[in-house]
């Protein structure tokens, strides 16, 4: 179960270093809802978070069918 929880945190990292080296623009998608007004500016990533989600339920659903029996 560490191993799991060692790949998931060191995923994390690793999408990190990249959103900071790409300076936020990695996750900048068409659909997702950026407002931006005078002294206001909202972003709600609606299509990153979705993606981000089917990402990650195919990679356990495989972890699952490969590594427990």
């Amino acid at each position: 179960m560490y191993k799991l929880f060692f790949s998931i945190g060191f995923f994390f990292i690793i999408l990190g270093i990249l959103a900071y080296l790409f300076n936020g623009y990695i996750f900048r998608l068409p659909g997702d809802i950026v407002v931006e007004k005078e002294n206001f500016s909202f972003y709600f990533p609606i299509t990153s978070m979705i993606l981000i989600s089917i990402v990650l339920s195919v990679l356990f659903s495989l972890y699952t069918k490969f590594f427990h029996s």
